[in-house]
């Protein structure tokens, strides 16, 4: 397992905004909002919104997961919906690309990057026992 990679103890962990998965996740969220800045205003109310929306979700599961980790199956139901909007957002970058908004080599990093969030999410579900609270 690579530094990047190493889980955060759960001791170590106050709130949702110490996780590094969440961490990561609100990086890569404003790595897109930044992104979509420049598709076209003809986008505005679709791909443009559909991707914001997706990748600001990861993190908003992600602190509900956190709140309701005295539950492990309300636990692992909401990591599920990060991973949902996780690979939503894959798909919506996608898009952007075959439709000339988002230059491939800008996609593939971020894609790479929700990649890596999925695999950290994957990693807390099969974990989950080590994250809920007995």
């Amino acid at each position: 397992m690579s530094e990047n990679q190493k889980p955060v103890r759960k001791g170590l962990v106050k709130r949702h905004t110490d996780l590094e998965v969440y961490r990561v996740a609100f990086a890569t969220a404003m790595e897109v909002f930044e992104s979509s800045k420049r598709f076209p205003k003809e986008e505005t109310y679709s791909l443009t919104d559909q991707i914001r929306r997706s990748s600001r979700s990861v993190c908003a599961n992600l602190a509900e997961a956190w709140r309701k980790r005295r539950y492990e199956a309300a636990f692992v139901s909401k990591l599920g919906d990060c991973e949902a909007e996780a690979a939503e957002t894959q798909t919506w970058l996608q898009f952007a690309v075959e439709c000339g908004y988002l230059d491939r080599a800008t996609a593939r990093k971020l894609f790479k990057d929700y990649d890596h969030i999925l695999g950290m999410l994957v990693r807390m579900i099969t974990n989950a026992k080590q994250w809920t609270l007995r």
